[in-house]
C-alpha cells in the first residue's frame, strides 16, 4: 500500500505537459528584389523592395547596405532574397578582355599589353598573357583593365 501512495503522490506533483508559445513572428519585413538583375548587373538600392517572408526564408538575407554596390552571380529573378553567395565583387577585369600589365621591382615599373585569361575583381588574383611575349603571369588586379604583376 505504501508504494502505492507513493505513485499516486508522484502523480500529483508532476504537473501535465503544456505546449510553449514560441513568440515567432509569422512573417518578417526582408528586402528582395523589385525586378529581375542579370549576371554582370551591379545591384542599386533602387534594385529593392520590402516583402513579408516567412522567419525561414529571411534567414541569412543580406542587408541592402551590404548588397549595393555588388556584381549579380547569376540570374536573379524579381523576388529574390539575397544572400551572400549571390553577389560578388564586381568583376574589373574579364575573361579575353585587353588589359595593361605592370610589372614592379622596386622602383622600376614597366607596362605592356595583354588578356585576361579569367575575371576577377578588386585585389583578386588573375591570370593573364602578356602580348609582347606570349607569356603566361599571375597578377593582382588593380583597377579596371588594369593587373600588377611583381617581379621575381
Amino acid at each position: 500500500m505504501r508504494t502505492l501512495v507513493a505513485a499516486g503522490a508522484m502523480l500529483l506533483v508532476v504537473p501535465a505537459a503544456v505546449p510553449a508559445q514560441t513568440g515567432a513572428p509569422a512573417s518578417v519585413q526582408v528586402p528582395v528584389l523589385a525586378h529581375a538583375v542579370a549576371r554582370g548587373e551591379i545591384v542599386g538600392p533602387d534594385d529593392f523592395a520590402t516583402e513579408p517572408r516567412s522567419p525561414a526564408q529571411a534567414r541569412n538575407a543580406l542587408a541592402v547596405a551590404d548588397a549595393v554596390g555588388r556584381e549579380a552571380a547569376r540570374p536573379l529573378p524579381a523576388g529574390t532574397v539575397l544572400r551572400a553567395p549571390d553577389v560578388i565583387a564586381p568583376r574589373l577585369v574579364r575573361r579575353g578582355e585587353a588589359v595593361t600589365i605592370t610589372i614592379r621591382s622596386g622602383g622600376l615599373a614597366i607596362a605592356t599589353g595583354g588578356r585576361a585569361l579569367a575575371s576577377a575583381g578588386a585585389g583578386e588574383t588573375v591570370r593573364v598573357v602578356s602580348a609582347s611575349t606570349n607569356r603566361t603571369l599571375d597578377g593582382v588586379v588593380e583597377g579596371p583593365g588594369a593587373v600588377r604583376v611583381t617581379a621575381p
